[in-house]
C-alpha cells in the first residue's frame, strides 16, 4: 500500500509529520535488542529449568505491543499527551502505594505487580508521565505567576521520589532527580533554589549511605573492590577484554554463563564479548543519534511546554542508557537499571516505547502551529511599525 499526501487517514498524517529518522532508529534498537536477547538469555533460562529460548520468545512477543504503544503515543496531540500523562501518573502512583502494602517482595524490594503470568512495574510508566507533567508545570510557572505551578511540580517530585525510595529503588530515584533538576534549570528558576535542591540531594545520598547497609556496601565495593564481592562487575569488565575489537563470535561468549543478570543489567557486556567493541560503539552511536536528534528538535520548538517535555523525555532515555553502560564498564556501582529497548523485560520495553512515543508525538510537524506563529510575528511587526509611526 502506497501512502500519499492526498490521503486523509491517521496513518498518512502521521507518516508525513513524524520524525522518521528517530522512529527508524528506535526500531533498529528494538531489533538489536532481540538479537542480543538471543545471545544472552538461553543460559539464564536453562539455569532456571526453562526451555532455552523462553526469554527470547517472551522478548519477541512484547515487541509488537511495544511498537503499537510507541505508534499510538506518537499519534497524540500535545494536549492529549498531557492529559494521558495525568491519568497514567495518578493511576501509577496509586498502584505504587498499593504495592508497598500488598505487593510481593522480590530481592528485598517491593516494585512489581503480578498480572497473570506477567510482572508489571508501575514506576516505569510513571516516569514519562511525570516528566510531561513537570514540563507543563514549569512552563506554566514562567507564563502565569498567579498559579502555584512550581509548588505543584515540587510536590509531584516529592511524592514520586519518596515512593521510589520506599520500594526501595535508588537508581530510579537518582535518574528521575537528574532529569527533574535539568528541567528545573531549563525553566530559568533562581539559582539559589537550584543550589538548595542540589544540597538537599547530596544530603539524601549521604543519609542513604549512612542509614542503608546495601547502599553503603555498593558504594564501598565500587570505591574499594577489596572491601567486598565485586564478581559481577569484574566479569563484566573481563568481557570487554575478551571480546576485543571484533568479538569472539555469536554464541561463543562465556560471560552470559556466569552472570545472573546477563540478559538484563549486563547485556551490554554480552554484546562486547560476542560482537566486539566495534559493535558496542555502533550501538552507542545509535543511542547518541536518537538523543541528539531529540534535543535538536526540542531546541527548535517555539512552544515552551513541548520544548521542555521533549528534552526531558530524551534525557530520561539518554541518562538511563548512560547509567547502564557506565555500570557495565565499571564507572558506576551496579544499579539494576536496564538498557533501553535492549535488555529483557516487558515492562521496561513498553514503558520506554511510551516514553519515546510521547517524544515522537511532541516533535511531529504541526503546520497550523507554524502558521499561527508566523501570523503572530506579522501582527507583532505591524503593531511595532504602527507604534513607531505614531511616535514619529
Amino acid at each position: 500500500m502506497r501512502i500519499t499526501r492526498a490521503d486523509k487517514s491517521i496513518l498518512s498524517d502521521w507518516w508525513f509529520t513524524v520524525d522518521r529518522l528517530m522512529f527508524f532508529g528506535l526500531l533498529l534498537l528494538m531489533g538489536a535488542g532481540l538479537v542480543l536477547s538471543l545471545a544472552a538469555s538461553p543460559p539464564i533460562a536453562e539455569k532456571l529449568d526453562l526451555e532455552s529460548f523462553y526469554f527470547v520468545r517472551r522478548h519477541a512477543m512484547m515487541l509488537l505491543p511495544a511498537v503499537a504503544v510507541m505508534f499510538a503515543a506518537s499519534t497524540l496531540t500535545p494536549k492529549q499527551i498531557r492529559r494521558t500523562s495525568l491519568v497514567i501518573f495518578f493511576i501509577g502512583i496509586a498502584l505504587m502505594i498499593g504495592i508497598l502494602f500488598f505487593g510481593p517482595e522480590v530481592k528485598g524490594a517491593k516494585r512489581w505487580l503480578q498480572v497473570g503470568a506477567f510482572s508489571l512495574q508501575p514506576s516505569e510508566f510513571v516516569k514519562p508521565a511525570f516528566i510531561v507533567l513537570t514540563a507543563w508545570l514549569f512552563n506554566e510557572s514562567q507564563k502565569r505567576k498567579d498559579v502555584p505551578s512550581l509548588e505543584f511540580a515540587i510536590a509531584l517530585y516529592a511524592v514520586f521520589a519518596v515512593l521510589l525510595m520506599l520500594q526501595p529503588d535508588f537508581g530510579q530515584t537518582l535518574l528521575v532527580s537528574l532529569v527533574w533538576g535539568a528541567l528545573l534549570y531549563m525553566a530559568g528558576i533562581n539559582m539559589l533554589w537550584i543550589a538548595a535542591l542540589i544540597a538537599l540531594g547530596a544530603a539524601g545520598v549521604v543519609a542513604a549511605y549512612l542509614l542503608l547497609p546495601h547502599v553503603a556496601s555498593r558504594i564501598d565495593r565500587h570505591i574499594d573492590p577489596a572491601s567486598g564481592d565485586t564478581y559481577q562487575s569484574d566479569r563484566s569488565l573481563d568481557s570487554f577484554l575478551h571480546g576485543g575489537w571484533l568479538g569472539r563470535g555469536p554464541g561463543e561468549g562465556t560471560v552470559k554463563d556466569v552472570l545472573p543478570d546477563s540478559h538484563t543489567d549486563f547485556i551490554f557486556a554480552v554484546a562486547a564479548e560476542e560482537y566486539g567493541l566495534i559493535a558496542c560503539l555502533i550501538l552507542l552511536t545509535l543511542f547518541a543519534f536518537i538523543v541528539l536528534r531529540g534535543l535538536s528538535k526540542a531546541s527548535q520548538e517555539p512552544d515552551g511546554f513541548i520544548r521542555h517535555a521533549v528534552a526531558g523525555l530524551v534525557m530520561l532515555f539518554g541518562l538511563q542508557t548512560l547509567i547502564n553502560m557506565a555500570v557495565n564498564v565499571g564507572l558506576l556501582p551496579a544499579k539494576g537499571m536496564t538498557l533501553p529497548f535492549i535488555s529483557y523485560g516487558g515492562t521496561s520495553l513498553l514503558a520506554m516505547a511510551l516514553t519515546m512515543g510521547f517524544a515522537l508525538g511532541l516533535t511531529r510537524k504541526r503546520p497550523m502551529a507554524g502558521r499561527l506563529k508566523h501570523s503572530a510575528r506579522e501582527r507583532h511587526g505591524a503593531q511595532t511599525a504602527g507604534a513607531r509611526g505614531q511616535t514619529a
